[in-house]
Parts: structure tokens; sequence; C-alpha cells
């Protein structure tokens, strides 16, 4: 069972529905235990990054998202659940996430060509062999929508990056966590295959 964590903010329902859809059973939770006795673990999530931490603590979320990661149970992160992962964001002053992958997370720069929020489709360049990602081509369009991007300490872990004014990296992996800034239950099919892989993998 895929154990969608819920804080009180984000598209829960349409992860659910994505899951659903591709024929993996997943319950929206805010149930510590029932997060600790998941199989999988999503973290999805929108909304500002300080609200979202807050959050996260007032509902006592953070151990249970800590020990989903170290159990070496599939942890899958969407949109501001990627950001939140990292070290530390500047969204609003600074503000500590969990402290999982170290790095930061930084604004795009707006300019002529860069309009922020970076929102609709863009191109993704696959760099490692993400078995989440096993059936997409490279180079698929995936739907975004976010004024931020996240910037790993060890580049090693960046799973694809994007071009928008700069080259960023739209998604991470590491051991059992994979991590992306685009949104696969908007993707249509290129994210339904990445749902139905990550219900399938480890």
């Amino acid at each position: 069972m895929i154990a969608i964590i819920d804080y009180g903010m984000g598209n829960l329902r349409s992860v659910s529905k994505a899951f659903e859809a591709v024929g993996h059973r997943a319950v929206v939770t805010r149930n510590t235990r029932v997060i600790d006795d998941a199989s999988r673990v999503v973290l999805p999530g929108v909304g500002a990054f300080g609200d979202c931490m807050a959050n996260l603590e007032r509902y006592g979320l953070v151990q249970s998202i800590r020990k989903s990661v170290q159990s070496g149970k599939p942890f899958l992160g969407i949109c501001l659940g990627l950001q939140l992962l990292f070290t530390e964001s500047e969204e609003f002053g600074r503000h500590e996430g969990l402290g999982i992958i170290p790095g930061r997370v930084r604004r795009f720069a707006a300019g002529p060509a860069v309009k922020v929020p970076h929102m609709g489709w863009n191109q993704v360049t696959l760099r490692t062999d993400c078995p989440l990602f096993d059936g997409v081509g490279d180079g698929a369009d995936w739907y975004f929508v976010h004024s931020y991007f996240v910037e790993p300490v060890d580049p090693s872990i960046i799973a694809t990056t994007t071009t928008y004014g700069i080259s960023f990296a739209s998604s991470i992996w590491r051991d059992n966590v994979v991590a992306c800034q685009f949104h696969p239950e908007k993707s249509q099919s290129v994210g339904l295959r990445l749902m139905r892989n990550f219900g399938g993998w480890l």
C-alpha cells in the first residue's frame, strides 16, 4: 500500500487518483502508524516551503518521513515534496528543510525570457538510468509549476535536468529516494508510467 502524506496542503486527491489509474492502492493519510506500515511513501506538495514545514511539524510527520527514508522503502517526493527534502530554502527568507538531501532551494532569476513561476510543459533530459523512468523516452515533456529549484551538494544524484533560463535538476535519485520537480500526476502518459514504475520498484 502507498501512503500519500497529508499535511494539509497540495493536490493530494489527484496524486491518489493517478496511482489508482495505474492499478496501485494508495491512501491519503497523516496517521503516522499508517505511514510507518506502508510499503511505499509519497510526499507531494504545493504551497510555500515554510508553511509546509510548519504543517509537517504540527502534525508530527517529520519523524515518520525520516524513518520511511531510513527504512529503505521506496519514497517519492513531488514538486514541493522534492524541495522539502533539502537542507534549506530561500523562499520568503531562510527556512530549514528536512535535511535528508544536502543542498538548498533557490529562486529562478526572472528575465525577459524567464517568467516566474515556470509553468507548463517542458523537456526533461535523462542523466541516469533511474528505474522510475523505465519506458519513458529521453526528452519527454512533463508538466511544471514552480518558482524555486533545488541545488544538490552532490551532483551525482541528479536523475534529470531541464532548461529554463538555466539548466536545473528536475529530479533526483539517491538509493530508495526519487523526487521530481515536475508533476507526474499532471503529465499524462509519461507521468502515469513513472507512477506505475514506482509501485513496482525495489
